[in-house]
Order: C-alpha cells, then structure tokens, then sequence
C-alpha cells in the first residue's frame, strides 16, 4: 500500500506499521525455559517448528511456534517471523488465534505461544472431499463451507481495515473447529503500512506450487493472484479477494483451480491462460448460477474488475446463502 490510498480503499484508522511489526526482538528478552515443558511436534514447515507444550504457570496447554535452528540468522524470516506474531496478536477479532507471549528461549531463538486450537485446516478438508469421503462431505456441506469462507471475509475486512493484506491465503491458513470459530493463520507474510512497495523476484520453475517460498517472495503459487505471481510492485487487498475466489472455486468444485507440477506450469496457467468456470470442471454436479458469478468475479485477472473491497464480496455471498436452502445444496453434491 502506498502513502496515499487508493480511492477504493475505506480504512478507518489504527493502521499497523512496519516500525512497530518487524522491530527487532531485545536479545535480553528471554522466557524463563522452565516455563514450558512436555513439549510434542505438532508439525514442521521449511522455516519453523510448532509444539504443544504445557504453560507451567498458568497450567493449560498453549501452541509454541519456533524458528528453526537453521533459520535463526535469516533475517528475512526472523523478520517475517516477529511479523506474524504481533500482527496476529494485534488483530483483535475472534477470527485469528490469541498470542500469549513473544520471547527468546535461553540460547535466544525467538518463539511466540498462542491459543491451541482443536480442528482441521481446509487443505486437509479438502483433500477428503476430493477423494470422496462420505463423513467429511456429510459435515462439510456447501452451505457450511460457505459459512467458512464468509468468516473468512469478516476477518480480513477487520485487517484490510487495519492496513493489513494477508498475501498467503489458502485452505492451509484456515481452520475450522466444530465447537470453536474459524481461523485464519500464518500472517507471515501479511502486508502492513510503510513496507515499500517493490517487486517480488520471479520464482524458480523446480519449486513445489503448492508451499509458501523461503525468502522475498509473497504467496504461494497455486492460491496467489496474477499481479503477486508477476512481481508487481504494487499490490493492494484485492489479492486477498482473489485467494478468496481459489477457496469459493474448491467449495463448488472440490478441485484447485490451477495444476502443475512446477511453479511455472502453475503460473503460465495463471497469467496467460483463461480460468477455468465451476461449471465447466464439475458438470456432474450442480453449481448455482449467482454462486458461479461470484466467485468469478473475485477471480477476475484485473484488480479492477475484482470486487472493490471483501465486504462487497462478503454482502453478496451473505444474500446468496439466504435464498440457498439446505435441500438445494444436497441436490448434486452429495
């Protein structure tokens, strides 16, 4: 984001800025280790390592995220690290996961704690859906995959509204809880206001689509939008309405919208070739018409045609769900 906002953009104050997000972490700044103990793998990424570990002190079982030891000096993700942890834990909205506590463990590598949730992130959902499972497409019908993506909504319209543009959404960063709200996750490699607006180097063809890059790079292929995958230097929220359009295409098709085996087969897909329709992809299935024009117009090519901001797209999915009865959404998707 620029200085001088785009005239589509209504943000109402309270931006977070990128003096106050990635300011180095005092080395003196170390947790007493004994504060935590049992600690077990919850999973490990490129960069860093999430645990579950028992909080001693006020005796409940909190999520520990940690650089791993080969990323400590890498001060493009210890940068990216200190943003996701206070980015998160300043966006007070029930839709992103409390922090408890960012610090250095004793031999001083940075790690943040946050609220355990209990659930399945989307890309695992869909991945259930996709082969055909009958509990998960039991649970997970159209109307409450809808209902998910339009928490979704709500929660990035509060950090649009912050100045905040997420850049890495996906059905990875987003879990769902039966009994809890839905989350999205990993603000990483969210924009925040006075980060200078410069182009993002062109990815090399042998890496994974599928993952978020190690490194200056935004988005992770298969779920970016055109402008992120061309390196533009400007980009603004409607990548985020873009990313949106990808998790409406996967709830109508239970299919990615984009396929390749390397970065640049995903990506000539994405800026040369035309997208594919849902309807076009499941013609076994029936996908309602106005639900279609939605999630096209979030995939449009152009910021400009995309809807002007998420509160837009999430209005028009809200009206959608009121005229679409359960009955309706069982009829073809079972």
């Amino acid at each position: 984001m620029n200085p001088e906002q785009p005239e589509h953009l209504n943000f109402d104050g309270g931006f977070f800025r990128l003096d106050e997000t990635d300011r180095e972490l005092a080395l003196h700044w170390k947790s007493g280790s004994l504060k935590y103990s049992q600690f077990k793998l919850l999973k490990e990424g490129g960069v860093a390592k999430l645990y579950s570990c028992l909080d001693r002190n006020l005796r409940r079982r909190v999520v520990y995220k940690t650089l791993k030891e080969s990323h400590v000096d890498d001060e493009i993700e210890l940068q990216r690290f200190m943003r996701e942890a206070r980015v998160t834990a300043n966006i007070a909205h029930p839709g992103t996961v409390p922090v408890y506590e960012l610090g250095r463990d004793r031999v001083g590598v940075p790690f943040f704690t946050m609220k355990l949730i209990h659930g399945r992130d989307l890309r695992e959902v869909m991945t259930s859906l996709r082969a055909g499972e009958t509990k998960t497409s039991r649970v997970f019908t159209l109307p409450v995959m809808l209902e998910i993506i339009l928490q979704v909504c709500h929660v990035l319209a509060y950090a649009h509204s912050r100045g905040v543009i997420h850049r890495d959404l996906k059905p990875a960063n987003v879990l769902t809880s039966q009994f809890e709200a839905n989350y999205v996750i990993d603000w990483g490699l969210a924009k925040v206001w006075g980060e200078p607006e410069v182009s993002s180097p062109r990815m090399a063809a042998q890496e994974n689509p599928g993952i978020t890059p190690v490194g200056r790079r935004y988005g992770t292929p298969l779920y970016m939008a055109p402008e992120l995958a061309r390196g533009d230097a400007q980009v603004d929220t409607r990548v985020d309405i873009f990313a949106i359009g990808h998790l409406l295409f996967e709830a109508l098709t239970h299919q990615q919208l984009l396929t390749g085996e390397t970065v640049d087969d995903v990506l000539e897909q994405l800026i040369e070739k035309p997208l594919p329709k849902p309807s076009e992809v499941v013609s076994s299935r029936k996908v309602p018409p106005a639900l279609e024009r939605i999630c096209l117009r979030a995939l449009e090519k152009e910021p400009k045609d995309r809807y002007p901001d998420v509160t837009s797209l999430s209005d028009d999915l809200t009206a959608f769900l009121r005229t679409f009865s359960e009955s309706e959404s069982q009829k073809g998707f079972e």
